[in-house]
């Protein structure tokens, strides 16, 4: 058998199994298309799958991961044993496989001591930032302990600083890589979040009945603040009726038991769903038949510079938004959202209300978000700048194409 001369590429995730992390999906799709071969490292999801689905050739190398759990101890044994997990697989790759750089995904801020390592081997480790680990402590945590916060900026800066390069999804994130990271601005890319025009293949489509839909689609945590979409609907109920308009939540999380008992005893549950967490022609379906995309994250240090990928999947689909006024979802959205100053309830409703007796402004908002998501933000131009930066730091040699079966797609 004629020997793989695929660059080989390692991707590191922790915080979900890789079939459920659609960026890292896209990053595989993206990799293999240019002539790489991908491995992923990450969790154990319930199918312990060995092959990433809908890919090529991408193989997974997972763990189980018995310390999930809340508090600074389990995180702690959450975040040490997904490191030795790792490192062994890497570790394992290295011996057996030729492994020409690796990516660590963020959270946690754990794997620069694999960077270090990598380095010193003289292959380049890529730093794919996600989250701000000390704004998502403070995000979680009542009473933040000043140790632990301090480790977690340590920890984000030795990433910063022990990686080739910087991924970050916006720009905000790019200025904290470079400032409080310390990385150098020409190694520090911007790579956003969201779909690809080929992963939207339903057409708009009225919602089953009829009525106008508002849509949640994202993880359901506490800090997602999807109680305050919940009590929102509670809010519209009052004021609107409940004839012409339905809540559909997508997604699933900590919080979820909380909610669908929630919206039980506030007697919602003739207009608030919850559909679970979607596939990827689930989540394009569902927002086919939607009217609003709703993005309930309240104004924090965290969500402020944090770009959410829910937003973008709505604004692929000409969804108008309806947010709280965060830096970066005015940057991603612009004129394709309300913006209320809160995220309380009352505020939400009463844009809810609003926009859904307003067709000509969900129209003018459907046609800015459109035109955004395919001039600027659809995976296509985030993908180019991802390849721009393996182009930069293991090129491909001509004769991995005929590995890869052809050039890109």
């Amino acid at each position: 058998m004629a020997r793989d001369r695929r660059p080989h590429v390692a991707i590191i995730v922790v915080n979900l199994p890789v079939e459920r992390d659609r960026r890292v999906i896209r990053e595989c799709l993206a990799l293999e298309s240019a002539g790489y071969r991908v491995t992923v490292i990450c969790p154990r999801g319930p199918q312990a799958l060995s092959h990433l689905p809908g890919t090529r050739d991408t193989a997974i190398r997972s763990f189980t991961q018995p310390f999930a759990g809340s508090g600074v101890l389990s995180f702690a044994g959450e975040f040490a044993w997904s490191f030795l997990c790792v490192a062994w697989h890497l570790l394992r790759l290295l011996l057996t496989q030729r492994v020409d750089a690796a990516q660590a995904c963020n959270p946690p801020d754990v794997f620069w001591p694999l960077a270090l390592l990598m380095r010193l081997m003289g292959k380049p480790f890529v730093f794919d930032h996600h989250d701000l680990s000390p704004e998502l402590y403070r995000a979680k945590t009542a009473t933040p302990n000043p140790v632990v916060l301090r480790i977690l900026t340590v920890f984000e800066q030795l990433s910063m600083r022990s990686a080739s390069w910087v991924l970050s999804t916006n720009e905000s994130y790019r200025e904290i890589a470079v400032g409080r990271g310390g990385q150098d601005p020409a190694r520090v890319t911007v790579v956003r979040n969201g779909p690809a025009s080929s992963e939207i293949t339903h057409a708009p489509t009225p919602s089953a009945g009829g009525r106008k839909r508002i849509v949640y689609l994202g993880v359901i945590n506490p800090q997602d603040n999807v109680r305050a979409a919940v009590l929102a609907a509670a809010r519209l109920a009052e004021s609107r009726g409940r004839d012409d308009w339905e809540m559909v939540i997508a997604g699933d999380g900590d919080s979820l038991p909380e909610l669908r008992a929630l919206a039980t005893d506030l007697g919602l549950d003739d207009v608030v769903y919850f559909a679970g967490w979607l596939g990827g022609d689930e989540v394009d379906a569902l927002l086919a038949s939607g009217t609003i995309g709703i993005q309930p994250d309240q104004p924090d240090p965290l969500s402020n510079v944090s770009t959410m990928a829910k937003t973008v999947e709505y604004l692929a689909r000409g969804l108008p938004v309806v947010a709280a006024d965060l830096l970066e979802t005015r940057r991603t959205a612009e004129g394709a959202a309300v913006y209320t100053p809160t995220a309380a309830p009352e505020a939400f409703a009463t844009a809810l209300d609003s926009l859904l007796d307003d067709p000509d402004a969900l129209a003018r908002m459907r046609e800015i978000g459109l035109q955004r998501f395919h001039s600027r933000l659809a995976w296509e131009h985030q993908a180019s700048a991802y390849l721009s930066v393996w182009g930069e730091l293991v090129p491909v040699p001509a004769a991995s194409f005929a590995d890869a079966g052809g050039a890109a797609r």
